[in-house]
């Protein structure tokens, strides 16, 4: 969701009867409440209370379904979790261990020192490049990372000769697919909290992206896109390999950073010192 419409959400939870009343409705669950029993809790009068549920229907808070002749309304959970999420997540540059023993993690989320750093790796197909970064940081950093690959425009299937090569490098390729990174984009739901984002191909990098959750740390690891590759299949065979071994180089230094105990500015610094390593063919295939 848009910083401007977070933002109104929280304009329009500013009015004590307002806060009540969200309060009142995330208790009640699902089923929610009838008007009266909302107006006798939060002790308005029906009139002022028919505005203030106008207000938070209108900035998506809660819902109003009709039940014969009773009208019922009922908080949208994930909306107001969501807001929550959005003020905590960033606690300590995303790592609310830091934030002391009085800071409660969102419900939901789980503290970084427990749980792996998330990585969202971008081009713009989401065919080739952003699929073989997200295999191998999964294998190579297994239980300490967790990546997804995404497009801004996706192809709609990982390309065939892609798979082939990861297939026989041995790596997983059931559960990979090409899609759109609005599937990642702030308030989505179940979008993960993400750690890092980074660009694969040039394209992508020049592109508006949507607002991550999290604010993660970006970075631009441009490589090129073995799809324009000029020749017949020996020559593409030999671009798929070096992107792959240029992508799988640059994922083995950023595994092996020292991320907890570098500060947020010199991780940036190490995040795009690897984005500048040259993009050097071997000119050589991976055999099969």
């Amino acid at each position: 969701m848009e910083l401007h419409d977070l933002a109104g959400r929280f304009a329009a939870l500013a009015h004590p009867t307002r806060v009540a009343l969200i309060r009142l409705l995330v208790g009640a669950g699902p089923g929610g409440l009838p008007a009266g029993e909302i107006a006798a809790a939060v002790g308005v009068a029906p009139s002022s209370l028919s505005f203030h549920l106008r207000e938070l229907e209108g900035a998506g808070l809660i819902r109003a379904a009709r039940a014969g002749r009773i009208i019922r309304y009922a908080a949208e959970r994930d909306a107001v979790r969501g807001l929550a999420a959005f003020l905590t997540e960033t606690c300590c540059d995303g790592r609310p261990e830091l934030c002391g023993e009085g800071f409660a993690t969102p419900s939901g989320t789980t503290p970084m020192a427990t749980r792996p750093y998330t990585v969202l790796f971008l081009c713009t197909g989401n065919s080739h490049r952003s699929i073989m970064a997200e295999a191998i940081l999964n294998r190579e950093g297994a239980g300490r990372f967790r990546a997804f690959s995404a497009g801004s425009h996706p192809e709609g299937a990982v390309a065939p000769e892609t798979l082939d090569l990861l297939r026989r490098l041995d790596y997983p390729v059931a559960g990979l697919r090409s899609k759109s990174w609005d599937e990642f984009a702030l308030a989505r739901p179940g979008a993960p909290a993400l750690d890092f984002v980074f660009t694969v191909c040039d394209a992508a990098a020049g592109e508006i992206c949507p607002t991550w959750p999290g604010q993660p740390l970006t970075a631009h690891w441009g490589v090129p896109d073995p799809a324009r590759a000029a020749g017949g299949a020996a020559e593409r065979g030999i671009a798929l390999s070096d992107t792959y071994r240029m992508l799988a180089n640059r994922i083995g230094i950023f595994v092996n950073l020292p991320l907890r105990s570098l500060d947020r500015l010199a991780l940036q610094q190490r995040l795009d010192e690897i984005g500048r390593l040259p993009r050097t063919p071997r000119l050589t295939p991976i055999a099969a």
